[in-house]
């Protein structure tokens, strides 16, 4: 393939038009609406300075993009990377706007993100410009009209900032604009681990489905993170044997299954996983295409493209992470009878959950965390038995069918309010 071919395949936003394409047709969705679904309502560029540690000022560049507010408000995490890029955030606030629909929850899709290197960058000027971009963009967020969330370098102390000052321009504390917060500033238990739980629930679904065991499944990770490292621990402590992690710096392997308790353990103390006497160092790459039952890619976008399809070998492909797998690459999934769980609707616990703490905050009651995992469970299982089933009534592969019903949920909201003019 050529370099501007595989740049057109590891774009986010043409992988997302892709197969917003495909479903779209498979409804037989009419022409119009098709383009209302595609395009995004409203996108924001934000250009501000920020005074640095050393007294100079620097210019930081912000978006947010609201993808659908037809359902309900906007929903989606903000990341600080030095290549978000406007098509990459266009892409995920689609991918919000179906990931809601598919799991039935009341939100449309936003994203929103700041073109910056956060490891560089120190707590004050991180809070600063935390701050400033906030004000930027604060008349188009709020609890009813978009509620950001954390994402790729951003956790529940950037949401504090926001929330923070969100508040002291509205002039009252206003806990419901962000969700992944901390517990004592409105946020709800079970957050932090809701995405990887979900990604759990969703295989324990296939696993059923296809008629295999937890005990028999050997599940490799790749990305061990909030998303991955909670996955691995509760399919860890659900009976299932991990026996590959793949991350960044380098991945461990053991055939016979890794003590994820003992991992976790090992990395709070030393900073890494490398040197782990649980498991042999193995080269991430590898991991990712060794046999095993399920592959969990729980990282970053991309990691399945057309130069290593071919040699996967999982059973269960079980997308922790947001389009890990590109559009090129399913169809090859899809000729190898690989029964994949769909980002949209794999790692869905996390917006679940969000949303979970939004009804929260505007209730001013708070749940136990196991009233919250139990709520999560209804959702994912009954979303996933929506998914298969709407795949098997229009014989398509998983993730079309859940373009094709998440594009059918929002559809058909558009059609029953009408189009003002």
């Amino acid at each position: 393939m050529t370099i501007a071919g595989m740049e057109k395949e590891t774009n986010p936003y043409e992988a997302m038009a892709a197969r917003f394409d495909t479903a779209a047709r498979k409804l037989n969705l009419d022409e119009g609406l098709a383009k209302v679904l595609r395009t995004p309502n409203r996108e924001v560029i934000v250009h501000f300075p920020v005074g640095m540690d050393d007294g100079h000022l620097e210019v930081f560049t912000g978006f947010r993009v609201q993808h659908s507010v037809v359902r309900g408000p906007g929903k989606g995490g903000i990341r600080y990377a030095p290549d978000v890029s406007l098509d990459e955030v266009r892409a995920l606030a689609s991918w919000m706007t179906w990931k809601c629909a598919v799991v039935n929850i009341p939100f449309g899709g936003a994203k929103g993100g700041v073109i910056c290197d956060p490891h560089k960058m120190s707590m004050g000027e991180l809070e600063r410009m935390t701050r400033r971009y906030t004000s930027e963009i604060i008349e188009f967020i709020g609890p009813e009209k978009d509620v950001p969330a954390p994402d790729v370098n951003t956790n529940e102390q950037t949401m504090a900032w926001i929330m923070d000052t969100y508040s002291m321009h509205m002039r009252q504390t206003v806990t419901a604009v962000v969700t992944g917060k901390p517990i004592n500033m409105g946020g709800s238990r079970g957050r932090r681990e809701a995405t990887g739980r979900g990604v759990m629930m969703v295989c324990d679904e296939a696993v059923k489905k296809l008629g295999m065991s937890r005990e028999s499944s050997r599940v490799i990770v790749q990305g061990f993170g909030n998303v991955g490292s909670h996955a691995a621990q509760l399919m860890f402590a659900g009976g299932y044997k991990i026996i590959g992690i793949a991350e960044y710096d380098g991945g461990l392997y053991n055939k016979n299954g890794i003590d994820i308790d003992a991992l976790i353990e090992f990395r709070k103390k030393n900073g890494t996983l490398q040197g782990f006497p649980g498991a042999e160092k193995h080269d991430s790459a590898d991991l990712l295409t060794t046999e095993c039952e399920i592959l969990i890619p729980a990282a970053t976008e991309n990691v399945i493209t057309s130069k290593n399809v071919d040699k996967i070998k999982c059973k269960i492909l079980a997308e922790g992470a947001n389009g890990p797998t590109t559009a090129v690459a399913d169809e090859v999934l899809a000729d190898k009878k690989i029964f994949v769980i769909p980002d949209i609707l794999a790692n869905a616990g996390g917006v679940t959950t969000s949303y979970f703490e939004w009804v929260q905050d505007r209730q001013g009651y708070f749940w136990k965390e196991s009233v919250v995992n139990e709520h999560l469970e209804d959702i994912m299982v009954a979303s996933f038995a929506d998914v298969v089933g709407f795949a098997e009534k229009h014989n398509v592969n998983n993730r079309i069918a859940a373009y094709m019903l998440a594009i059918d949920r929002v559809a058909y909201t558009i059609k029953q309010r009408g189009i003002y003019a």
